[in-house]
């Protein structure tokens, strides 16, 4: 039986091993058999790694954020064919509930969640993944596959784009987090023409890998944005888009909102975490708290930004993605923990 690298985790013992596994069997007729090429390291996947975040309760191989090529498709296939360049969206619904009819599938408790490709199916932190046809975008030629690896997480972004426009150019902005989700954040933003950002980082390797994409942004520590807030107890600002999923950020940062602004909670917080909010402030502000989750229908959406933001924006190096085989997967996590980059991202060695 042919075999593959991958990356497995073993949620009864939260271990991650790199081993040999049979390559996945032909795809039946609705799937599709995809080589990987590049597949990132997401926020969630330490969380799942650490026990925080639910997922299957058997070993399985994770990554849910993958570009590739098309190896085989199943005979009912034909939006796409062998050899095609494809990014894959890890996320669908049991398209039968109230929530998949009403265009809701990120709410579906049959299906959704509980289906997704590196958390409950097999995923692609290895060189072949099996996934469902309808999930799989087929690539326009001038995105490489390198850029689309980044596909998924800029669709969560493109969902969180939808749920809190219009933002009037020349809105006072504040992005918590400069991961890679605070970066695209910030990337979008500019491509958009917003120049009044401010971006609050704890990590400085992480402030000076953003200052690469040379967007004129204010790039500050928590500790300055309080200096600034106490130095003057008028100044504020219009949104607030956290990306770090880090409550008491979150908490300070309500207080930091102009009257009828919006805080956005985009980045994923630990289940067992809590914010303390006014509902007094809420109400004499008229505040709109709007949560995101992942990415309903917005795969051509961030198939189209790659397009627009093109190499000015999606250059690895300016975005702090460092790419590692997956054999190098503990030192992959390790650099993510510590900030000394925005993302791990496995890059496929054949």
């Amino acid at each position: 039986i042919p075999k593959m690298e991958a990356v497995q985790y073993d949620p009864q013992n939260r271990k991650l091993s790199f081993l040999k596994v049979p390559i996945p069997s032909q795809p039946k007729s609705k799937e599709v058999l995809v080589r990987v090429a590049f597949a990132g390291i997401c926020g969630t996947d330490i969380h799942i790694t650490e026990g925080k975040f639910p997922c299957r309760d058997t070993p399985f191989i994770m990554g849910h954020e993958f570009s590739g090529v098309v190896s085989a498709v199943g005979s009912d296939v034909k939006h796409i064919k062998k050899g095609d360049n494809v990014a894959v969206d890890p996320n669908s619904g049991c398209l039968t509930c109230d929530a998949c009819h009403n265009g809701n599938y990120h709410y579906c408790t049959g299906g959704g969640i509980d289906k997704i490709n590196g958390i409950y199916q097999d995923g692609g932190w290895a060189e072949y993944c099996l996934v469902p046809a309808d999930q799989v975008h087929k690539l326009p030629d001038n995105i490489t596959l390198e850029q689309a690896g980044l596909t998924e997480p800029l669709s969560c972004v493109s969902h969180g784009w939808d749920r809190i426009i219009p933002i009037p150019v020349g809105s006072r902005i504040l992005i918590l987090g400069a991961g890679i989700i605070g970066n695209l954040w910030a990337s979008v933003l500019h491509l958009q023409g917003h120049r009044r950002v401010i971006v609050s980082e704890p990590q400085e390797a992480r402030r000076k890998l953003l200052a690469k994409l040379e967007t004129g942004y204010d790039i500050i520590t928590p500790e300055e944005l309080k200096t600034r807030r106490a130095k003057d107890l008028t100044w504020g600002v219009d949104l607030v888009i956290d990306c770090s999923g880090y409550a008491p950020a979150i908490e300070e940062a309500l207080d930091l909102i102009n009257p009828g602004g919006i805080l956005c909670i985009f980045g994923v917080s630990s289940p067992q975490a809590r914010i303390s909010v006014s509902p007094y402030a809420l109400y004499k502000n008229e505040l709109k708290i709007i949560a995101v989750k992942v990415n309903p229908f917005s795969f051509p959406k961030a198939l189209g930004w790659i397009e627009a933001m093109g190499s000015r924006y999606l250059q690895y190096d300016k975005l702090g993605v460092k790419t590692y085989s997956l054999s190098q997967y503990e030192d992959a996590l390790k650099a993510l923990k510590k900030g000394t980059v925005a993302k791990a991202m496995f890059k496929m060695e054949k």
